[in-house]
């Protein structure tokens, strides 16, 4: 045997995110943004570039894996009142082969530190880069529930989106800066005693959507938002909005729909088959190579009526949820 045989790598720490700075973590999200933009269609250097700011004010809670002075991956949380919830996850593939092992100290440094805060008694993760199953193990020892999530594309090439018919007391309008409101309390009505409550609690209430609409369109975690292609379904006689879509860029040439749900009252109308194809319209006028959309594997009638309208399943991921 020789010299050489005997020598290893050595074991990687996981240390507080916090004693980094940009410079330390732009290898690794510069190379998460790429491993984005190849398996989700996603332009991720918006989210990027927001991450290392907040790196950089010594501000977000989280850890890195460091191995010989370099940081090999890290995992990011956020304190939201009595809430945190995982942001991000991710190892360099020069890590190999230990990116599952990182991965899961990152994960259970993480659940830990969140577990044991003072105060919160929910925790909440969706990681969409990851396919289902492959970082479930410490959350479930974690005692999480799992809820594994189809990931959805659509190609808009070929012909024009054809415009679907409207029941007559139901109009089609863009998304205006005033319907936030309205828009809040059919999210609300929607979601209740509905499974996607259960992985996000802001469709609990009216305050919680209302934040949920902010995140969406103030903010670029889910892409740019383009009030060009989101729109809402209004009942003609008591101006009343029954149904939504809202849509991001997710890249120049992508599409996203972060929302989209009818008032109960409304369903099986095809209303919300009117929302999307209105939405997919604007899109393909407008040069787009696709949209995509998120949907919960449990919700099997929305899964299929996506299925229907010319959506395929891209990939399925978890998202997880822990009360105290």
């Amino acid at each position: 045997m020789t010299a050489s045989a005997w020598i290893t790598e050595p074991k990687a720490e996981i240390l507080d995110l916090r004693h980094f700075s940009s410079t330390d973590l732009r290898a690794v999200l510069e190379e998460e943004s790429r491993r984005w933009s190849d398996v989700l269609q996603w332009d991720y250097q918006g989210s990027r570039e927001m991450i290392l700011r907040y790196v950089d004010s010594r501000i977000l809670p989280g850890y890195a894996a460091v191995r010989d002075g370099q940081v090999l991956g890290y995992c990011f949380f956020v304190y939201e009142g009595n809430k945190g919830v995982v942001g991000d996850l991710y190892v360099r593939e020069a890590a190999s082969p230990d990116v599952a092992e990182l991965q899961e100290q990152l994960v259970v440094h993480s659940l830990n530190t969140l577990q044991q805060s003072p105060g919160v008694q929910r925790i909440e993760a969706q990681l969409l880069l990851h396919e289902a199953g492959t970082v479930s193990r410490p959350f479930l020892r974690c005692g999480f529930r799992r809820h594994p999530r189809y990931f959805m594309l659509k190609p808009l090439g070929g012909g024009a989106e054809a415009r679907r018919p409207q029941p007559p007391d139901i109009e089609l309008r863009h998304w205006a800066e005033g319907d936030f409101q309205a828009s809040a309390a059919l999210i609300t009505a929607c979601y209740q005693r509905h499974i996607d409550a259960d992985i996000n609690d802001q469709y609990r209430s009216q305050a919680g959507s209302m934040r949920f609409l902010n995140n969406i369109v103030r903010f670029p975690g889910c892409g740019q938002f383009d009030p060009a292609a989101s729109f809402v379904a209004v009942h003609r006689a008591s101006r009343t909005v029954v149904g939504l879509v809202l849509c991001s860029r997710i890249r120049k040439d992508m599409g996203h729909v972060t929302q989209i749900c009818v008032q109960p009252e409304q369903r099986g109308r095809r209303v919300a088959e009117g929302l999307l194809a209105a939405c997919s319209r604007e899109l393909q006028q407008r040069g787009l190579a696709a949209v995509s959309l998120t949907v919960t594997r449990a919700n099997q009638p929305a899964a299929a009526l996506y299925e229907r309208l010319g959506y395929r399943t891209h990939r399925l991921f978890d998202a997880f949820v822990w009360e105290s």
